[in-house]
């Protein structure tokens, strides 16, 4: 729930923070045929980025607002065990998830939610508040589509192109193989579709006629499943900043766009260098929620997204957000639960707001 007075007390707050570190580690005992790969049992390094995200409680920043400094220095703290280290002198099979769990075995935030682990930017390990692991592997592939449901005029029905991304989750069992992080069984599951979509026209396919975000998202889960039943969702990448993700259930669609603005803070103690007019180059992320329009193939269309919360992008971006006068103040919290509640005005599917002030640093304000 919400964290400090500037909050609705309804909204549910989440702050993320994301480190690098270099280490070094060799993992011991995996078989030549392992899916972990035998070239991993030699001495090798990483450049590693390690991500906590936690519902903090009330109090525990020196003030309302500097809940991202105060868990970023503390999970940098952490980190600096493995930094410029041999990991194995804290974990004898160094697994990324082996890596993965002793984060989160050793932090020691109050209200922590998730603590990720990715080993390269392709591949990575989850760890739920309650201890679960989720594997994820990214992939690319080159196709072009066209969207024939849309208006005429509509860009999105010319015949075009795009380098797709998609990232697939899997949950790994309480008693998996320790040595196997789950990367092995996503690549095989993943390699006919792989052959089948990239470099192909999506609309040649069967079931891709009108190969949108949300239904490419479904219709790679309904051919995964068979053979990876503990798929958990797919999340498809059309552009760099919009896509959707599929759960088996429901459909999410996202939207990024970045905001360039000025702000200080009201409620930083005097002295504080966040008194000081600075300024960010924000990336925000508007999440939305719908069913499937079957016959558009779509929950909302990303340009309507972007048109109809063109107002509210207007007051925030080249803007200084100290001068809006019912934003409360201008921590990235405050800031994004503002941006919630404006927006759901003229896009009601709007139910979460990610906003990140720097790279890896920022908020998540849901509805």
């Amino acid at each position: 729930m919400a964290t400090h007075p500037h909050l609705p007390p309804q909204s549910c707050t989440h702050f993320h923070t994301a480190l690098p570190f270099e280490a070094a580690r060799h993992i011991p005992g995996l078989r030549a045929d392992h899916p972990a790969e035998a070239p991993y049992t030699r001495l090798h390094g990483h450049s590693f980025l390690a991500t906590l995200r936690c519902a903090l409680p009330t109090g525990y920043a020196p003030y309302p607002g500097g809940e991202l400094e105060t868990l970023q220095a503390q999970w940098r703290a952490e980190l600096d065990r493995l930094d410029y280290r041999l990991i194995n002198d804290h974990i004898a099979a160094p697994t990324d998830l082996a890596i993965a769990r002793w984060l989160r075995a050793q932090c020691q935030v109050a209200g922590m939610a998730q603590v990720a682990l990715h080993s390269t930017p392709q591949r990575g390990i989850e760890l739920g508040a309650d201890g679960a692991a989720q594997a994820w592997r990214r992939y690319a592939f080159q196709s072009a589509h066209q969207l024939p449901m849309v208006p005429v005029g509509h860009k999105c029905g010319n015949m075009h192109g795009h380098g797709f991304e998609v990232i697939l989750h899997t949950q790994l069992a309480d008693g998996a193989d320790p040595l196997d992080s789950g990367y092995g069984a996503l690549d095989a599951a993943w390699a006919p579709l792989h052959a089948a979509l990239n470099y192909a026209c999506l609309n040649d396919l069967a079931g891709l006629e009108n190969p949108t975000s949300e239904i490419m998202s479904s219709w790679i889960w309904n051919r995964l499943l068979p053979t990876l039943p503990t798929l958990t969702k797919v999340t498809v990448f059309e552009t760099a900043s919009c896509g959707a993700v599929f759960d088996g259930s429901h459909y999410r669609i996202w939207k990024d766009l970045t905001l360039d603005s000025a702000l200080r803070f009201k409620s930083a103690p005097p002295g504080h260098p966040r008194q000081r007019l600075h300024g960010h180059t924000y990336t925000l992320r508007l999440h939305l929620s719908a069913p499937l329009d079957q016959m558009m193939g779509w929950t909302v269309d990303f340009g309507d997204v972007k048109t109809l919360f063109n107002p509210v992008f207007k007051a925030l971006d080249h803007q200084p957000l100290h001068q809006i006068s019912d934003l409360a103040d201008c921590d990235s919290a405050t800031v994004a639960a503002w941006i919630l509640n404006k927006a759901r005005t003229d896009l009601p599917q709007i139910n979460r707001v990610d906003l990140m002030e720097t790279a890896g640093l920022g908020v998540s304000v849901r509805a």
